[in-house]
């Protein structure tokens, strides 16, 4: 989820509707950070924010993948006899979840900074993330 950024102007004649324009989508983000400064015949805003539909959007996202992911831990862990955490760290999982890798390499690079050997079940796991994905999209 990216922060974007969008201007506005409010001039100094006029300046009810701009600021009602304003208010109305600020309502409609999450604001990160706000910058005004005043030039020739009224005052600029820069705002950084992010949509809340698209921070909806990738919660759902998340939260498919971490219930995939962890029905999948949880299946493998009693065919083996073993706790679901010596499968996969339940932090892990979060994280997993939030990444959504689909490849080896990429569920490497956050098992890797994470100082954790890639699990025997890369490729089981990535296989999750893609079909719940794919289940997503359709």
């Amino acid at each position: 989820m990216s922060t974007e950024i969008r201007t506005f102007t409010i001039p100094d004649r006029a300046a009810d509707e701009a600021q009602a324009q304003l208010s109305a989508f600020l309502r409609t983000v999450e604001v990160q950070r706000i910058d005004t400064a005043y030039a020739v015949d009224g005052w600029r805003v820069l705002v950084l924010f992010t949509d809340l539909k698209r921070k909806e959007e990738s919660q759902q996202i998340e939260a498919a993948i971490a219930a995939a992911v962890n029905g999948w831990r949880d299946r493998t862990a009693a065919q083996s006899g073993l706790a679901r955490d010596a499968i996969l760290a339940d932090d892990l999982v979060q994280e997993i979840a939030r990444f959504a890798p689909t490849t080896e390499h990429e569920l490497g690079i956050i098992v890797g900074a994470r100082d954790m050997p890639l699990s025997q079940h890369g490729g089981e796991i990535v296989q999750v993330v893609r079909s719940t994905l794919d289940q997503l999209i359709d």
